[in-house]
């Protein structure tokens, strides 16, 4: 264990964790047409925690899918408060998780952003293209506010730097699961293993695998090493192909069964 007390996210996935249970979390694009009721829908399925997205005009992480529904979010009006305060009115029972970039909080101003963020009711962040060495002036205004702030570890990064995201990490570890952006693929990649098996070397917080992990097989595959698995876009294309927060529920929780079922064993 940690010796400073952990946060609502963090908490919830130790819990998960102490209960042999691995955890699942979705991410959704906030801004697209019925996020806030799939929101609702993956909680309801087994979910462990949600991120939202909020959408931004050069997701250099995200891949087809993902890129697609932030661009038919950002057509639709979205922006990065009223996604914030339409998040504020959910009530789901798991810790949320705001997904976003650099630009956005340094925008909106670091401390604003994170008091943004407590106050309508989110756990964490992730600001996915903020590199470490750049990360002091958000981390103060995220600890300030209580927001936890994600950092991602890279499959190519090296023993040294793994230890430096993981003492500053909070919420969880982010395993990014092979380089390239998200997006499903056939199969999970060797990466994803390795670096979660790094990582629970170096660290007793949660360690969730996320970028190419998309079916139950997949995730349970995954969660083989690491504490749990993010999925994106499997559950986002359900949301742009027409399914609503019913087809996201059904792919939550396939998921959520097929690793209960694995844990079991």
């Amino acid at each position: 264990m940690t010796s400073r007390s952990p946060g609502r996210l963090e908490a919830a996935l130790r819990a998960a964790r102490d209960a042999g249970r691995k955890s699942l979390v979705p991410y959704i694009t906030g801004g697209l047409d019925g996020w806030r009721p799939a929101v609702e829908a993956a909680a309801a399925a087994g979910a462990d925690g949600v991120e939202i997205g909020i959408p931004f005009s050069d997701p250099v992480m995200d891949g087809p899918t993902i890129q697609a529904a932030g661009d038919r979010a950002l057509a639709a009006g979205a922006t990065p408060a009223g996604i914030l305060a339409a998040a504020a009115e959910l009530d789901v029972g798991v810790p949320l998780v705001v997904m976003t970039y650099y630009n956005i909080a340094h925008h909106m101003g670091h401390r604003r952003f994170a008091r943004s963020l407590a106050e309508t009711g989110f756990a964490g962040a992730i600001l996915a293209d903020l590199p470490l060495e750049e990360s002091a002036p958000w981390t103060a205004a995220a600890d300030e506010a209580g927001i936890e702030t994600v950092l991602l570890a890279a499959p190519t990064a090296s023993a040294e730097r793994l230890a430096a995201v993981c003492a500053r990490a909070r919420g969880f570890v982010y395993a990014v699961g092979l380089l390239g952006v998200t997006g499903e693929r056939d199969t999970l990649a060797a990466s994803a293993t390795v670096i979660a098996g790094r990582l629970k070397a170096v660290t007793d917080l949660p360690v969730l695998v996320g970028v190419g992990v998309s079916t139950p097989r997949q995730a349970t595959e995954a969660t083989t090493v690491a504490d749990g698995v993010v999925v994106g876009s499997a559950v986002v294309r359900r949301l742009l192909d027409g399914h609503g927060p019913e087809g996201v529920g059904e792919v939550v929780g396939d998921l959520r069964r097929a690793l209960d079922r694995h844990a079991s064993r």
